[in-house]
């Protein structure tokens, strides 16, 4: 019997995604295409299951024969270009990580979150010379400013900074201990993934790692809506949104 529909990933959204900017669509024109809704080829560009019956207007649209293998290979070697022993006896090292994704996954945790550490802290000390109430839009310089959701950008003070800061301290100690690392709250999901994309710097520019080896943390959200709803330009998020400002300290997922 043939299968209902193509499993979603969000190792497929992002290629799916990537392949429509390649061909300079809006989600609008690809939609119109493949024979859908805009929602319902926003929701493949979130990591949702294709239907079986809508998969050739998919490839018709995005200019494919088929969709590209997708499969993930989070056992793949990776020692010839780091040394893992430099990051396995670091503080925030986490057994979690690497037994669910990998070691290279467990090191881009390890070093994105010293570098968030140390721009946290670098915009805390800017802000605490300003005016209370500043935002880290009002400072000259600031490290947290292109990396954060831009809708909320003056929600982003220095008490922000302190509680971002500590979700980032306190997701190490988890780690540190070998604990399950899960995401029960909009911020536990941003300081994650500002985590993975802060280690991107490295990892990716300098060693040359695979894409699929930063898309882990969605595999742990077991979604993209972070991006769908933070960083994406299809919304303005309303007071009662899951993924308000106002609603991003309160455990939501997986509870």
């Amino acid at each position: 019997m043939a299968p209902k529909s193509i499993k979603g990933s969000p190792v497929l959204a992002k290629i799916i995604k990537a392949r429509r900017l390649e061909l300079g669509l809006t989600i609008e024109e690809a939609a119109f295409k493949a024979g859908v809704g805009t929602k319902t080829w926003s929701r493949y560009e979130s990591g949702e299951s294709i239907r079986a019956d809508k998969y050739k207007g998919v490839c018709k649209a995005l200019e494919w024969k088929k969709l590209p293998d997708i499969e993930k290979d989070y056992e793949k070697d990776y020692s010839n270009i780091l040394d893992f022993d430099q990051y396995r006896t670091h503080e925030a090292w986490s057994k979690y990580i690497e037994d669910s994704f990998g070691e290279a996954a467990a090191a881009t945790f390890v070093v994105g979150s010293d570098i968030l550490l140390d721009e946290i802290q670098e915009d805390m000390n800017e802000l605490a010379r300003m005016p209370k109430g500043t935002h880290i839009g009002q400072l000259n310089n600031s490290w947290l400013e292109s990396l954060l959701p831009p809708q909320f950008l003056m929600e982003y003070d220095y008490n922000f900074l302190y509680l971002l800061r500590y979700n980032v301290e306190r997701l190490r100690k988890i780690a540190h201990h070998g604990g399950q690392i899960i995401a029960h709250s909009v911020l536990d999901e941003l300081t994650l993934y500002l985590i993975v994309e802060e280690s991107r710097s490295l990892f990716e520019d300098e060693y040359g790692l695979d894409d699929y080896i930063f898309d882990w943390v969605f595999d742990l959200f077991e979604d993209m809506d972070i991006i769908t709803f933070l960083y994406s330009d299809l919304f303005y998020l309303s007071d009662e949104h899951a993924y308000h400002f106002n609603q991003w300290n309160i455990n939501q997922f997986f509870t």
